[in-house]
């Protein structure tokens, strides 16, 4: 994010908070995952791959048995999903869609011949879909946004961790996504996060939180 909290620009080019040696960083953490989540937001708006760059970290997930790269998933309330999108269309890997359960049958009928979709509730609620995850394998999941899907995980008390990199600049618009929105959050001025470590790369500077008991430092 920028320091002033926020997650990218209000214009349609994507804004580039990061540098090539946090994206690099940030490409080891997908490798180590079973999946990745996104909101559909980032997906309609950033039309992410998510899938992991490196051909050496594909080879080495192949040779222990895993797909080149990890399970994607997203969420969506509208399923206002596009079925050529990147997210859809590029990687050898399950694809899941979890939405509101008014929306299984539109979203079965246009995205079901390429991803799985599962009810999610109504509304979506992220303890399920975490446990749905958990029965199907995934350990270990890399949240990586938008504002709206990091608010609810937090809010729900559902991270182990958060890896915070800060930009240095500001945004200044308040018309641009933040990195979370508003909610009650376990950690507050009662109740602090545990900052588990400190790292500059290049210029940026990633901040590592222990948000549970079940937080593992590398």
């Amino acid at each position: 994010m920028s320091i002033d909290g926020y997650l990218d620009s209000s214009m349609p080019r994507r804004l580039e908070l990061s540098n090539q040696d946090d994206f690099d960083r940030v490409d080891a953490v997908r490798a180590s995952c079973d999946a990745i989540m996104v909101g559909a937001a980032t997906v309609r708006n950033d039309n992410p791959r998510l899938v992991v760059r490196s051909s050496t970290r594909r080879e080495e997930r192949v040779a222990r048995g895993l797909p080149p790269s990890p399970i994607k998933v997203t969420v969506t309330e509208r399923v206002e999903l596009d079925p050529c999108a990147d997210f859809f269309t590029t990687g050898q890997t399950e694809k899941l869609v979890y939405c509101a359960s008014r929306r299984v049958i539109d979203a079965r009928s246009r995205l079901g011949p390429i991803a799985t979709v599962v009810d999610a509730g109504q509304p979506v609620q992220m303890h399920t879909i975490s446990e749905d995850l958990a029965a199907r394998g995934v350990e270990r999941l890399m949240v990586e946004g938008g504002g709206k899907v990091h608010t609810q995980f937090l809010t729900d008390n559902l991270a182990d961790e958060l890896q915070l990199v800060v930009a240095p600049f500001f945004v200044g618009d308040s018309r641009a996504p933040r990195f979370v929105s508003d909610g009650r959050f376990p950690w507050n001025a009662g109740r602090r996060a545990t900052l588990a470590g400190v790292r500059q790369i290049g210029d940026v500077v990633l901040l590592r939180y222990a948000l549970s008991p079940r937080f593992q430092s590398d």
